[in-house]
């Protein structure tokens, strides 16, 4: 008793530091535990430095010369087309670096409105709102639009950005089989008695490479009374025979109620080079790299500074935007977009309305790589879009396979658990408009190479 009264007392009058310094030692001891886990796993995700700009070819801290870049979101080669950079730089001398300020605040500008109403006219939708990210959007959306009277029904593989949203929500929430449309039946049958029925689903799948069939999921949506949700991060500019994503790809423009994309991958997340790349031929984005002073194998350090694009997006009907207005978290309490930022991303789609060239180049870039690799023994994941996972299965296989990769000069990264299932380890090879024919074949003959060295080919 006396020695239990004794010791309560001493560590009552022990300083508040000691107690602090314990805690954060085995605070310690707990993440150097996962850590080590995630080592010996052969999931660790090391971070390469680019010391250039993104484009098709880049620099990286460590490595000697210019590297081919086949792992960026660089889907149109838009972020350092010089029209795209002046159109930013344009904005920043015009309207600030920034706002400081909310958008319904004091942070809304006329290009912002500008920009909402082009992206609207893009997806011939009514309304549209911006986010500082397209994860922003879709945290934003569902707990604004849905209540306990509501139902979403989400493909089981949707971006974590979309999981997240809807776990914000208070719907009743289903989940079915990934692509499963049969599945998807079911969960709208159980879902009759929910005022609201919201399905939602990648038009483009990251990791993949496959496509949502949103003519069969509109079909359902239209038998059982439900809307459609689309994130077309990944097909925006991409899919479609003018970009526009999915829905004009399948022809169901008319029947998705609620697009949300992002400005930061095909719409800037990416290097180009210069006005040449626009007409998609081998030959012109060459001479555009050399226009830049590149050689053949490298572009130079960047007369101007490499910008990070962000960015996202929510389109649909005018009520539903503005209802995000007056109830979207992410909207309501994230500054405004950036001019530059905003400039940039209005400039792209300026590029992308006027012509369709650059979508048809990508898209004959995609083919070539996908039936080369296939032709040589690999499997890849998904059909028709420049995504294009080379399934490899084991963890520490992509992640060896990746580092000769780049010892080759091919820069790509391979994928594990958690970002894709276990047991589905691969290395997402990205293809884009401003790869040339030959940068495709190199690629694709060093894929072989190192295959062959892994044994990942007879």
């Amino acid at each position: 008793m006396w020695a239990g009264s004794f010791w309560r007392a001493a560590l009552s009058r022990a300083p508040c530091g000691s107690r602090a310094q314990s805690a954060v030692a085995q605070l310690r001891g707990i993440l150097e535990r996962e850590l080590e886990g995630i080592r010996a796993a052969g999931t660790w995700k090391s971070e390469r430095i680019i010391t250039s700009r993104q484009g098709p070819y880049i620099h990286v801290d460590g490595v000697s010369g210019g590297i081919l870049n086949f792992c960026a979101n660089n889907y149109l080669g838009l972020s350092s087309h010089p029209e795209v950079i002046q159109a930013g730089l344009q904005a920043m001398e015009e309207f600030g670096a920034g706002l400081s300020s909310v958008r319904f605040i004091c942070g809304t500008q006329s290009i912002h409105k500008n920009l909402e109403a082009k992206i609207a006219r893009f997806h011939q939708r009514e309304d549209a709102i911006l986010y500082p990210s397209c994860f922003d959007a879709n945290a934003g959306l569902f707990e604004a639009l849905l209540t306990p009277e509501d139902a979403v029904l989400s493909d089981e593989l949707n971006h974590a950005s979309i999981i997240d949203g809807i776990r914000l929500c208070r719907a009743h929430k289903y989940r079915y089989c990934h692509l499963d449309m049969a599945d998807l039946e079911a969960k709208l049958q159980e879902a009759q008695k929910q005022r609201l029925r919201l399905v939602a689903t990648d038009g483009a799948f990251s990791m993949d490479g496959d496509i949502a069939p949103l003519q069969e999921i509109c079909r359902l949506a239209s038998q059982y009374g439900a809307l459609v949700f689309v994130d077309e991060s990944h097909a925006t500019g991409v899919l479609g025979p003018t970009g526009r994503g999915t829905d004009e790809l399948l022809g169901v423009m008319d029947q998705v109620t609620i697009i949300n994309s992002t400005l930061g991958k095909a719409l800037g997340g990416a290097s180009g080079a210069s006005r040449g790349i626009r007409a998609g031929g081998a030959a012109e984005a060459r001479a555009a790299l050399l226009s830049l002073g590149g050689s053949g194998s490298a572009l130079p350090d960047p007369p101007l500074p490499s910008r990070l694009f962000s960015g996202g997006y929510t389109t649909g009907p005018g009520p539903l935007v503005s209802l995000l207005r007056q109830r979207s978290r992410p909207y309501l309490f994230s500054n405004s977009l950036p001019p530059a930022v905003v400039g940039c991303a209005s400039k792209a789609l300026d590029l992308l309305m006027e012509s369709s060239t650059i979508v048809r180049s990508m898209a004959a870039k995609t083919q070539r790589f996908r039936t080369k690799m296939e032709a040589a023994g690999f499997t890849i994941s998904g059909a028709s879009h420049p995504i294009c996972p080379v399934m490899l299965g084991d963890a520490q296989l992509a992640s060896h396979m990746a580092d000769d990769m780049l010892k080759r000069g091919i820069f790509v990264i391979g994928f594990s658990y958690p970002v894709v299932p276990k047991g589905k380890a691969r290395i997402r090879v990205q293809i884009s408009a401003v790869h040339s024919e030959e940068d495709i074949d190199r690629c694709v003959e060093a894929f072989m190479e190192v295959g062959r060295l892994h044994g990942a080919l007879p």
